[in-house]
């Protein structure tokens, strides 16, 4: 498995496949071209259908000087077999001649891939990418599971994970600060600042709740306006781990380096999802998003008030297990409705989790492994038309 950096990028948003992948694709062939001052860009399947509500267009601009012409064509029913997010980069050069071409993918979190293998930090740490082998070092070893990613990681990792959490706790005070209505044609109003003030009039365990789902939404919030954000493991996704960590840390007293060592438990979580099925809600819904937050989010929360490796790793299968099936259908292809409703909603099912697992010794019978598999296997199942092309489902009669 590659590095957890690659679960954690800090960017802006709206979407990690939409926005942030395709910006880095664009970056890259137009360094590859210096001279050029004419690209066409084709978007294809969902990255075509919701690019426009993801910014897509935008992103991919932004990596070009201004007296660059780009021409953007979308293809929403063209679906290429590696991957639906795919895009395909063309120089031109005089005579309007086609002088390169670069079919690329957005898999999910901001990584990109040449249809064979990722193009970015393609070096792989972890010799071991399933978590019943790791749970079982753990246990041999009488280690946990961020030691674990300590031995793997480059030494800077931790730096990196404390600019992460830096990055997590701005996002949240912006959003809980920003109010008035996000962009896009839905008019949605943001909520974060107003949960916060609601949750604060609760007594003790109403309050918790409201806390967590306000510290969700301003995350979510931030990201869907373009915010600077950290992807866990995506944009989509990124209000849950932040909403947990946080709320565990002002509740709790929590030490940062507490709060980073869970961090780097949760790195490995989605790592793992990532490596052995998906994050991309292109390609398996939703569940390979949220669901896969959830999980990371319940580790992390698990680890912290002292769970043993077995019920840290229950704390996660749990989590992602009843996020199976889960589509994504973004209405009018805008990462707002419902994805907003639903990180706050896997943060509170994140502390579930945990709650659960602590209550147990941490046996049990179906694997996170295992979870990881269906959820791949259920992914490829799941329709096309449930997985952001912002046509089924909730998206069902809804237009830009």
């Amino acid at each position: 498995m590659e590095s957890i950096k690659e679960i954690f990028k800090i960017g802006f948003g709206p979407s990690s496949s939409h926005t942030m992948g395709p910006h880095k694709a664009a970056t890259t062939f137009r360094d590859k071209h210096p001279d050029c001052r004419q690209f066409k860009v084709t978007l294809y399947g969902s990255l075509a259908a919701t690019g426009k509500g993801h910014l897509t267009d935008t992103a991919i601009l932004s990596a070009f000087s201004p007296d660059t012409q780009v021409t953007i064509d979308w293809q929403p029913k063209i679906f290429l077999p590696y991957h639906p997010n795919a895009m395909k980069f063309e120089a031109i050069g005089t005579g309007a001649q086609s002088i390169d071409t670069w079919t690329v993918y957005s898999v999910g979190g901001g990584t990109i891939s040449d249809g064979h293998s990722r193009e970015e930090h393609p070096t792989q740490l972890y010799p071991m990418q399933q978590l019943t082998e790791i749970l079982h070092w753990c246990e041999q070893t009488g280690r946990s599971y961020w030691e674990y990613v300590n031995g793997c990681e480059q030494t800077d990792i931790w730096d990196y994970l404390m600019e992460v959490w830096t990055v997590m706790k701005e996002s949240i005070k912006r959003g809980l600060e920003n109010e008035g209505v996000l962009p896009g044609p839905l008019n949605l109003r943001r909520k974060a600042s107003t949960y916060y003030v609601k949750a604060k009039g609760y007594r003790a365990s109403l309050q918790s709740r409201g806390l967590v789902f306000a510290y969700a939404l301003a995350v979510s919030e931030e990201n869907a306006s373009g915010g600077r954000i950290v992807t866990a493991p995506t944009c989509g996704s990124s209000g849950v781990v932040p909403a947990v960590l946080h709320h565990l840390q002002e509740s709790r007293e929590f030490s940062d380096k507490q709060i980073i060592r869970a961090l780097a438990t949760a790195g490995l979580i989605g790592n793992i999802a990532k490596a052995n099925a998906s994050i991309s809600g292109a390609e398996v819904g939703c569940q390979g998003e949220v669901g896969v937050a959830c999980a990371m989010a319940a580790a992390a929360a698990n680890q912290l008030f002292g769970g043993s490796p077995a019920q840290i790793e229950y704390a996660a299968e749990m989590a992602l297990e009843h996020h199976l099936g889960m589509t994504c259908d973004p209405v009018c292809g805008i990462v707002q409705i419902p994805c907003i409703e639903r990180n706050a909603y896997a943060a509170a099912r994140a502390l579930d989790s945990n709650l659960y697992a602590s209550f147990t010794d941490g046996h049990h019978r179906v694997s996170y492994d295992r979870v990881v598999q269906v959820m791949k296997e259920t992914g490829k199942d799941i329709p096309s038309l449930y997985k952001e092309t912002g046509e089924g489902g909730l998206a069902k009669g809804y237009s830009l």
